[in-house]
């Protein structure tokens, strides 16, 4: 774990190496992935079935690639009522959230007498990658498909890898809530290819959405542009700007929150008081001791924990907005004006008593972030993720005699003479009508 304070003489050179080590992640299975896209494009179901059968253990035939609908059932079943209803609360959330968020059309007609218009249609397909076996996030099945449903997308594939052929109630519980009823059980780079490309059973979709391994977001870098991907995601992290009159143990729980999720995670915190800093890091070393996780939580904290000493918040909100964090909880008197100084962070929760575990679930907002600083440039996954945006304009005389010249000047510019003539014909013609 990192110590820093903005007061040291080596401050800024501790902190753009803390910087360089979370934006300069390489990926090893660039080949290996490219050699699985390429085979399932060319063999389909049959290059699906051989890769499940080698990585996930199950002998999958082209038949048995989409759970049926009586399989989905069934499992959901047995997925308990207490947990049926907490998705439940979920989804109504995340749902009336991402229903706000709906974007209106365009259309006016402006000074020059051009109308102009801007229209939103939702995506034909997209495709969901859910991990799966004992690592499945049901959380995630909401919060990337009632986006896609809220948009209108009409239809939604989703895949999952079942190791040993083991469905995952809850997963499936969670689709059923969604509406997802198109969900095969393959997973990994071959999964990626199947929705990219399209087999003889699974159809091509327009973009993926979800996260996965190494394997699943190197594939899907790889396909951008034939498709379209939701991000490249790395490591989770959290930065946590608190003061010290909190209680030490909530904001160590918090990090460790992230900290649980893989030892890559990274977990900072943020304050003005070299006491309470102590009280945090010592809390830490208490919860681990007994953290079911505790074996991923010490090693991502140990390799990846930073706690950063700062004179003023001022300072806090630079150093905040320098680190672009995927999530950044403000547990301050008043948050709200800590959080109007920053403008790089995937999501922001403000007060003593928000972790980013509500986030996680509960929220409303979507839990798919940008990390590794790409808040920088980048937004959490949103009903905008799955529609397109198409303009129009229509102008008639009056409108094409008014703008119509200049076009034919850029157009002679720029050397385009069948560009010129298009618009001079017809400014010419109605010259002539008067």
């Amino acid at each position: 774990m990192k110590r820093l304070a903005t007061t040291d003489a080596q401050f800024e050179q501790a902190f753009a190496a803390l910087l360089n080590d979370r934006s300069s992640v390489e990926t090893s299975v660039a080949e290996p992935v490219r050699a699985i896209l390429t085979d399932v494009r060319a063999r389909g179901d049959a290059a699906l079935c051989d890769y499940t059968n080698r990585f996930d253990n199950l002998n999958l035939k082209p038949e048995t690639i989409r759970i049926d609908a009586d399989d989905i059932a069934r499992e959901a079943a047995r997925v308990p009522q207490d947990l049926v209803e907490a998705l439940a609360v979920a989804a109504t959330r995340i749902e009336s959230f991402h229903r706000a968020q709906a974007p209106r059309d365009l259309h006016y007609t402006d000074s020059d007498a051009v109308t102009l218009g801007m229209r939103w249609t939702p995506l034909d397909a997209v495709g969901l990658y859910v991990p799966g076996g004992k690592a499945a996030y049901p959380s995630s099945v909401l919060m990337n498909a009632l986006p896609a449903r809220v948009a209108g997308v009409s239809r939604i594939a989703m895949c999952v890898p079942c190791p040993g052929g083991v469905l995952n109630p809850l997963v499936l519980a969670a689709a059923q809530i969604a509406g997802v009823t198109e969900i095969y059980r393959v997973g990994g780079a071959q999964a990626v290819a199947a929705l990219a490309y399209g087999t003889a059973t699974i159809a091509p979709v327009d973009r993926i959405v979800g996260p996965g391994n190494a394997y699943v977001a190197e594939a899907k870098r790889q396909v951008f542009g034939h498709v379209g991907i939701d991000s490249i995601a790395g490591p989770s992290e959290v930065v946590i700007v608190a003061d010290a009159h909190n209680d030490a143990r909530f904001v160590a729980l918090d990090l460790l929150a992230q900290a649980e999720h893989d030892e890559l995670a990274q977990a900072v915190l943020i304050t003005d008081d070299a006491v309470f800093a102590n009280a945090v890091i010592g809390a830490v070393e208490h919860e681990l001791r007994t953290l079911p996780r505790a074996a991923i939580a010490s090693r991502s904290w140990e390799d990846h924990g930073v706690v950063i000493l700062v004179r003023d918040w001022d300072e806090a909100v630079s150093v905040t907005n320098r680190l672009a964090p995927e999530h950044l909880e403000v547990m301050l008197d008043s948050p709200e004006v800590f959080a109007a100084g920053i403008r790089h962070a995937g999501a922001i929760f403000l007060g003593r008593y928000c972790p980013e575990a509500v986030g996680d679930y509960v929220g409303g907002p979507n839990h798919v972030l940008p990390t590794s600083r790409t808040a920088r440039f980048a937004s959490g996954l949103s009903v905008f993720d799955f529609l397109k945006r198409t303009t129009t304009i229509a102008t008639g005389p009056d409108g094409l005699r008014r703008i119509g010249p200049a076009g034919v000047a850029l157009a002679q510019a720029e050397g385009l003479d069948a560009h010129a003539l298009s618009l001079s014909a017809r400014l010419d013609a109605l010259t002539g009508e008067t």
